[in-house]
């Protein structure tokens, strides 16, 4: 089994929240994002996204268009120096009952059995309560990025920080911190 795998939500974590976003010529890094891939890629971490993208079930558009933008978020992961093991996304509306939409575990445990990881010896860094229940269902460490304060009754997270840079700088310094 290897260790040192971060799994990303995609939109509002990785990449800007364009509400049901359909080309993907909208994909664009949020901030801090570049850096905190380059940062964790040179320390040896691994990178998997498992994301919700109901706009397929809820008939918003088709599942080609997803594939384009799993195509090109790939490629803008590749065009800064740093890699995507895998992107694994539920198409599903959330009333659909499925076991493959965050929080549930499925795309986690398909993940795991492919690319060969402990779920709980993972970081799950997502922006939604769903992204930190996701985690904390794995036993997987917890991070999310917000840029707001959070409400009551909020999932908590392990850590809470602003972007990718932050979380990056956040996990270097513990771990170097560690006996």
């Amino acid at each position: 089994m290897t260790s040192k795998i971060i799994i990303f939500d995609r939109d509002g974590t990785l990449v800007i929240d364009r509400e049901y976003l359909a080309d993907p010529k909208g994909l664009e890094f949020e901030a801090g994002a570049v850096e905190g891939l380059r940062l964790l890629r040179d320390h040896g971490y691994r990178f998997v996204v498992i994301t919700n993208q109901s706009g397929v079930g809820r008939g918003l558009f088709p599942i080609e268009n997803l594939h384009a933008m799993n195509q090109r978020l790939l490629c803008m992961v590749e065009s800064i120096g740093a890699r995507l093991e895998g992107i694994y996304y539920c198409p599903h509306a959330p009333d659909a009952g499925c076991d493959c939409r965050k929080p549930g575990q499925a795309l986690m445990n398909r993940a795991a059995a492919e690319l060969g990881f402990d779920p709980a010896a993972t970081i799950v860094i997502g922006d939604r309560d769903s992204d930190v229940e996701f985690g904390r269902r794995a036993g997987a460490r917890t991070i999310r990025v917000t840029k707001r304060a959070l409400p009551a009754g909020a999932v908590e997270a392990d850590l809470v920080v602003r972007d990718i840079e932050e979380a990056a700088h956040a996990l270097l310094t513990e771990r170097d911190s560690l006996p």
